[in-house]
């Protein structure tokens, strides 16, 4: 009767143990370990693409591009302290820069061109900037000792961002006859306003009051090790966080006044604020701010090396 009870203890002891030694054919650790570094990204779009390549659908069946890997242009790692607790971190740092030039007839030149002659033309240029800065710091608990594995913990975040555009016209405002009015520049989309008295007027430079928030939040979810060292998993998190935005400047150049002249005008736009707590998923912020998450996923992989 002891040698069968011995049988099955050993037997038993040794399922437990294979059990919980997670690694693959290979050898490999399935579960993340000590001293492991990973990288989260969305998987949206791959599941998109593979469902619609099933479903024959070829209205938005294209491959995910290299920007598929986060929407929000956040990059977001871990470094594990051990098997079961890491460090999370969230980092952005945007900087961009992007000029668009346009060709527009030269306003002082009023005899048409006799052919072949090409028309005389004058360069109209818009400059716009921005930057985005956003820096997160977590830490990440876990359970469990399977491939299904349990995390929770906290995370807590700044942003900070700002915009600006400016304008330079070919065309130099005039009066007088012929004159040059602000009809003879380009229609960047949205610069060509009026001035605070009514007239046509066009901006050269518009500048977004800078924006600074923060907030904390605690996170719960789960992932799965559908691979060594790769899983697909989801989150959601409670916060609080906090935004303002700082006054803007506008700067616009008209003709007006009882004696038509040419003049600027710069004038301050409003800033604002926003407090709130509320759910979130995937780390996509309080307000779902571009610099302060890793987007709003419905699933996630995780790869950890």
């Amino acid at each position: 009767m002891k040698k069968p009870v011995l049988v099955m203890a050993l037997a038993l002891g040794a399922s437990s143990v294979f059990a919980q030694d997670l690694t693959s054919k290979k050898g490999e650790p399935i579960l993340p370990e000590s001293g492991d570094w990973a990288i989260s990204m969305n998987v949206d779009p791959i599941f998109q693409f593979v469902g619609n390549a099933f479903s024959g659908s070829t209205a938005v069946n294209a491959a995910p591009g290299t920007n598929w890997t986060n929407v929000d242009q956040t990059i977001v790692g871990k470094m594990f302290i051990d098997e079961k607790s890491a460090y999370r971190a969230i980092v952005r740092l945007g900087f961009t820069s992007q000029t668009t030039k346009a060709m527009i007839a030269d306003a002082t030149v009023t005899a048409a061109p006799v052919y072949p002659a090409a028309p005389s033309m004058k360069e109209d240029v818009m400059k716009v900037g921005a930057t985005n800065i956003g820096i997160g710091v977590g830490k990440e608990f876990r359970r469990g000792h399977t491939r299904l594995q349990g995390v929770y913990g906290a995370d807590a975040m700044i942003w900070i961002s700002s915009a600006s555009k400016k304008y330079t016209y070919g065309n130099a405002l005039a009066t007088g006859v012929p004159g040059v009015s602000v009809a003879s520049s380009t229609n960047f989309g949205g610069n060509l306003v009026n001035d605070p008295y009514g007239n046509a007027a066009r901006q050269t430079v518009n500048k977004a009051g800078m924006m600074f928030g923060f907030g904390v939040r605690g996170f719960i979810g789960a992932e799965y090790f559908i691979f060594p060292k790769l899983s697909i998993g989801a989150e959601y998190g409670w916060g609080i966080g906090f935004q303002v935005a700082g006054q803007g400047t506008q700067t616009v150049e008209s003709i007006g006044g009882t004696t038509p002249a040419v003049g600027t005008i710069t004038t301050k736009t409003s800033g604002s604020s926003k407090f709130g707590f509320d759910t979130d998923m995937n780390q996509g912020g309080i307000f779902g701010f571009h610099g302060s998450g890793t987007g709003t996923a419905s699933l996630r992989a995780t790869f950890h090396f």
